[in-house]
């Protein structure tokens, strides 16, 4: 996979690729968390923000690679705005440190935390300030995954619901991505979702 555009060998840019979306925001109801894709050009590829999250026997996703999200709140007014609200408090990005508003490109079905999960996209400014690990109780890291890395796959050992299996990865710097995350980047980017585990 190049990155690029059907019919062109021209790499698309992180605006290109989240201006594929409308501005729409689903009914609130319609999902119980949002997760964005936050992209920036990089210096070799489009890049994506990833966090890996804190190690906590409470979490689900202990220990695993992420997108910036999580469930909806109850003063939350919309989907959108519980993408925001997750983007400041586990990566301090606010509104202002993007070009724009924030897109939605799906929902998906996140099995493991047996939730519909609101996708949004957005590019982080030239100008905006770097995310940050807010958190340390919920973020062990935040990295940039380039997309290039999805096609480069790798069978891991994993703990899923159902037992310990090998599920295919994409490994980054030491950063494992799989699972949900793997296949929300797999279906934005273009590439074939192959047959991993529902996680």
């Amino acid at each position: 996979m190049s990155g690029a555009a059907p019919g062109s060998s021209r790499p698309l840019t992180a605006a290109e690729w989240v201006g594929r979306f409308s501005r729409g925001d689903p009914p609130i109801g319609s999902a119980g968390a949002a997760v964005t894709l936050v992209l920036r050009d990089g210096s070799a590829d489009v890049e994506v923000l990833l966090i890996e999250r804190a190690v906590s026997p409470e979490d689900p996703g202990s220990g695993q690679v992420a997108l910036p999200g999580g469930r909806v709140a109850g003063r939350d007014a919309s989907l959108a705005a519980t993408a925001v609200r997750e983007l400041e408090e586990e990566v301090g990005l606010a509104t202002s440190d993007l070009v724009g508003p924030l897109r939605f490109v799906r929902t998906r079905a996140a099995a493991r935390f047996g939730l519909q999960v609101a996708v949004f996209a957005g590019v982080i400014a030239v100008e905006g300030g770097p995310p940050v690990r807010r958190s340390p109780r919920e973020v062990a890291h935040v990295f940039w995954f380039p997309q290039g890395r999805l096609a480069h796959v790798r069978w891991v050992p994993a703990e899923t619901d159902r037992r310990a299996s090998e599920v295919p990865a994409s490994v980054f710097e030491g950063h494992v991505v799989w699972g949900f995350t793997r296949r929300v980047l797999l279906d934005f980017f273009g590439y074939p979702v192959d047959g991993d585990h529902p996680a």
